[in-house]
């Protein structure tokens, strides 16, 4: 089976390994162009490129798939399928039309909940107990092509996005192959997805990353877990920025935004409280809070926030 891969980040890293020592032939792989990162804005590849280039396979970087171009290499390469892994486009009717199998995608949720850029994130944002992976045939559609198979994961109480990213990587690889092998045997189903039940993954941004301590302990927590590694929770401590990096939910209970012990340093929230286990200082490196209260002396009732 002739295969184009579309992909770029992390997550689409395993699967497109999947593929290549599954022995299909991929004939050539699509996703972003390169990217400045750091401060010195170094031109850096896409994860996705690098596994494409170290397997001596094709690499197609269109800015868009809008305006022909494409196309126009996607019908020379005669893919029998296309597997799409956050590749960061939509894909128009004209390459949709293309492949013999159509366009299949793996996707970081339980479709239809968590429809859109960031539905691991979500997940752990919203506090859901299940997680997973879903293939679908794609449609024109944000996420609404119809179900193929879906891996459902329990999420652990104190995972982070992080986390069950890496867990959900290694998950939609393996679903993937098992889609493929379904589609060439012809038993891949097709179930409907059910629109009513959709939610949405926005894009995540560092606007959200605000703590509001007058939540209960458990939502508190959740956003430090669903915004980490990136672009992760922060309030203000003594007038400075700190990012908040790990926490526990505590059954104590104070004035929300309040630190009502310093052994270990906890917080208290509109219901219950967090213990802060891992922070950042505006301009430090990361640590724990133990070893932040060596340099700096937390009273009780000192005031996270301000």
């Amino acid at each position: 089976m002739r295969v184009v891969y579309m992909g770029t980040p992390d997550f689409a890293v395993n699967p497109l390994k999947a593929l290549i020592d599954n022995n299909y032939e991929v004939v050539g792989v699509f996703t972003q162009p390169d990217k400045p990162v750091g401060r010195k804005a170094i031109l850096t590849p896409p994860p996705v490129k690098v596994v494409a280039s170290e397997n001596n396979i094709p690499v197609y970087q269109p800015e868009s798939l809008k305006n022909g171009t494409g196309t126009k290499i996607l019908k020379e390469l005669k893919p029998d399928i296309c597997v799409v892994v956050a590749y960061g486009k939509l894909l128009p009717k004209s390459v949709l039309d293309i492949p013999k199998y159509g366009c299949v995608n793996v996707h970081g949720s339980i479709l239809p909940k968590w429809r859109g850029a960031a539905p691991i994130q979500w997940t752990v944002l919203s506090g859901d107990e299940y997680g997973g992976v879903t293939t679908m045939f794609m449609n024109e559609g944000l996420d609404t092509g119809d179900i193929i198979l879906t891996k459902k994961v329990k999420v652990g109480e104190n995972e982070t996005s992080g986390q069950l990213f890496d867990r959900l990587c290694v998950d939609g690889a393996e679903l993937l192959s098992e889609t493929i092998k379904a589609i060439e045997a012809g038993t891949a189903p097709r179930i409907a997805q059910n629109n009513d039940e959709a939610t949405y993954a926005s894009m995540l941004s560092k606007e959200i990353s605000e703590i509001d301590f007058s939540k209960s302990a458990r939502e508190v927590h959740n956003k430090v877990r669903g915004l980490s590694p990136w672009p992760s929770a922060q309030s203000k401590l003594f007038g400075k920025r700190v990012k908040i990096l790990e926490t526990r939910v505590s059954a104590k209970s104070g004035e929300a935004g309040k630190v009502i012990s310093n052994n270990p340093l906890t917080v208290a929230c509109g219901e219950g409280a967090v213990e802060i286990i891992m922070l950042q200082p505006e301009g430090k490196r990361a640590m724990t809070a133990d070893d932040y209260m060596k340099g700096h002396k937390i009273e009780i009732g000192t005031i996270f926030g301000e």
